[in-house]
C-alpha cells in the first residue's frame, strides 16, 4: 500500500512530527509528496478521460491550500502512461481554504468574487508555460479536466441532483455556457442557499465560491469550449502507478493476447 499526505503536511511546521505521531500511534507510514509527484498523480488518476483525438489537455486540482496544474501535449504518438506527456506544471500556493479566509466565504459579493479572480489570475500570470499547448489550445482538439470537490459540485448543482452522485458526475462534460450559468447561480446564492442545495451542503457552502473563482482564473489563462469533470484523482493515480509497477498491465495485455 502506499499513503500519502499533501499541502496540509508539506505547510504545517509540524507536519514531520504529525507524520511521525501518526507511526507511532498507528503504525501506519504516511508519505508526504512534492507538488510536481501531486501533479502527475492527478493526471494518472484521469487518463481515461481524455477521449480518442484529444491534442492536448490542462488538468487542474484545486486543492484546500494549494491547486496543481499540469498541461498534457498528446499531439504526437500517445502512450498508455498519460503522465508521460506533462509539458509543464504548477503549483498555486492557493486552494478554496486558503482563498476563502483570505477574501471571506460566507457573504460573497460579486466585487469580492472578482477580486479573489484577480488573484489568483495574477499567480497564473507568473506561471511561465513557455508558450507550451498555445497552438493545441487554439484548436478544437483541447480540454479542460478538472479533478476537485469544486468541479464536482458545479457539476451536482448543473445536474440538479436531490444528492449527489458519483455515477452521474464522474466524466460528465460541461459546456462553456453551462459552467459560466452555474458560477452566476452560485453568485446569485447567499449563504444559507448555497447551505441549503444537496451537492454543497454546510461543509462547501464557504467554500465553493473560492473555488469557483480558481476555476475562473484557470478558464480565463486557457480558453476551452469544454470541461470534463473528474470525480477521481490522487487515489486513482495511485493505484494506476502501483498496478503499472506490478506488471499489472502488461500481464492483462499477455492475457488478452492468448486469448
Amino acid at each position: 500500500m502506499r499513503l500519502i499526505a499533501t499541502e496540509a503536511c508539506r505547510s504545517a511546521e509540524n507536519g514531520e512530527a504529525f507524520i511521525e505521531r501518526v507511526k507511532h500511534e498507528t503504525g501506519l507510514t504516511l508519505e508526504i509528496i512534492d507538488r510536481q509527484t501531486e501533479a502527475r498523480l492527478a493526471v494518472a488518476g484521469c487518463s481515461t478521460l481524455v477521449e480518442r483525438g484529444t491534442e492536448g489537455v490542462v488538468l487542474f486540482d484545486i486543492g484546500g491550500g494549494s491547486s496543481e496544474i499540469a498541461l498534457v501535449d498528446i499531439s504526437r504518438h500517445r502512450t498508455p502512461r498519460l503522465a508521460d506527456h506533462i509539458v509543464a506544471w504548477t503549483s498555486l500556493p492557493v486552494g478554496v481554504v486558503s482563498l476563502a479566509e483570505r477574501f471571506g466565504g460566507h457573504h460573497v459579493t460579486r466585487e469580492s468574487f472578482l477580486a479573489m479572480v484577480d488573484a489568483v489570475s495574477e499567480m497564473l500570470d507568473r506561471f511561465d508555460d513557455g508558450g507550451r499547448l498555445s497552438r493545441i489550445a487554439a484548436g478544437g482538439r483541447f480540454h479542460l479536466i478538472g479533478t476537485s470537490g469544486t468541479v464536482t459540485t458545479l457539476a451536482g448543482v448543473h445536474l440538479g441532483l436531490a444528492r449527489y452522485d458519483r455515477r452521474q458526475v464522474d466524466g460528465l462534460w460541461m459546456e462553456r455556457d453551462n459552467v459560466d450559468r452555474m458560477i452566476e447561480t452560485l453568485l446569485s446564492w447567499d449563504f444559507e442557499q448555497r447551505k441549503a442545495n444537496p451537492c454543497i451542503g454546510a461543509d462547501r457552502a464557504d467554500l465553493v465560491l473560492a473555488g469557483c473563482a480558481i476555476l475562473e482564473a484557470i478558464r480565463r489563462r486557457w480558453p476551452s469550449e469544454r470541461l470534463r469533470v473528474a470525480d477521481r484523482g490522487l487515489r486513482e493515480g495511485m493505484l494506476n502507478e502501483m498496478m503499472a509497477a506490478d506488471g499489472a498491465w502488461r500481464r492483462r495485455r499477455q492475457t488478452g493476447r492468448g486469448k
